[in-house]
């Protein structure tokens, strides 16, 4: 009778371990969809910015080094292999489109070209984009760290070598945000 007691407890925690690694498995996956959607967006804004640098640069040929920033940023993002290689290069390119930014707020002329406003226009819904897929990579994540890291499922998850995965942050970023903007007239 314990016998049959025993067979029972282990087949009850044979399952339970195959329905915790499958669920590990279905939210990484969710996870790695989630860069994906977000690689759709960062080559669609990669796709975009060489228009974007060209017609201000029309305006403002001596901003030479701000182009040549927003250049490379964007070449290293398109370069980026992993994940985090992505996030750190993607990083790099908001950085380098901001300085962008204030260069272009230095031309009133070229706020007015329509071109330019119709360009202005397609980088913000594609910045709003790219928020709401990063929001949801990083509730993917934290879905998943969640899962992997709550006890009895962590010994399941430390069996099959699953572990913790990096966040969607701002990284250098976070600096400039936490400062008070200025707003000058």
């Amino acid at each position: 009778m314990s016998f049959l007691i025993f067979i029972g407890v282990l087949v009850i925690v044979i399952v339970w371990a195959i329905v915790k690694y499958n669920s590990f498995i279905k939210l990484k996956n969710k996870r790695e969809n989630a860069f994906a959607d977000i690689d759709v967006q960062l080559k669609q804004r990669a796709d975009l910015i060489p228009q974007l640098v060209a017609t201000v640069k029309g305006y403002a040929s001596h901003e030479k080094d701000t182009f040549e920033r927003v250049v490379l940023a964007r070449n290293g993002a398109l370069n980026a292999q992993s994940i985090n290689e992505k996030i750190v290069a993607d990083n790099a390119l908001s950085s380098a489109l901001s300085g962008l930014k204030v260069t272009m707020e230095r031309y009133p002329e070229l706020k007015a070209n329509t071109n330019f406003l119709q360009l202005q226009e397609e980088m913000s819904d594609i910045e709003n984009k790219l928020a709401a897929v990063r929001r949801f990579f990083n509730s993917a994540t934290k879905e998943f760290n969640t899962a992997i890291e709550l006890f009895p499922a962590n010994i399941i998850a430390g069996m099959f070598g699953f572990r913790r995965e990096m966040m969607y942050d701002l990284g250098s970023e976070r600096q400039n945000l936490e400062r008070a903007p200025q707003i000058n007239f």
